[in-house]
């Protein structure tokens, strides 16, 4: 589950309801084989139905900055 905290995750035998998903196909080629797969998306871990509840606020990733400068000198 993207943007979610390391801590929190769905096991099996969770039920999961899944509000307004963005579903879409993936196939990728890589050393002559192809992959195909499909991807479900939502807007953020918060909106899903875990067991018919809804994940703590705790769920949610905190936000991270990356900054790089490839012109910087080492």
């Amino acid at each position: 589950v993207y943007n979610a905290a390391p801590t929190w995750g769905v096991t099996v035998g969770d039920a999961l309801g899944v509000p307004d998903p963005v579903v879409s196909q993936h196939q990728h080629q890589h050393q002559g084989q192809t992959f195909s797969f499909l991807g479900i998306r939502v807007s953020s871990p918060l909106s899903l139905v875990v067991n018919g509840k809804r994940p703590p606020g705790s769920a949610l990733a905190p936000p991270c900055l990356a900054l790089s400068n490839p012109s910087a000198p080492p």
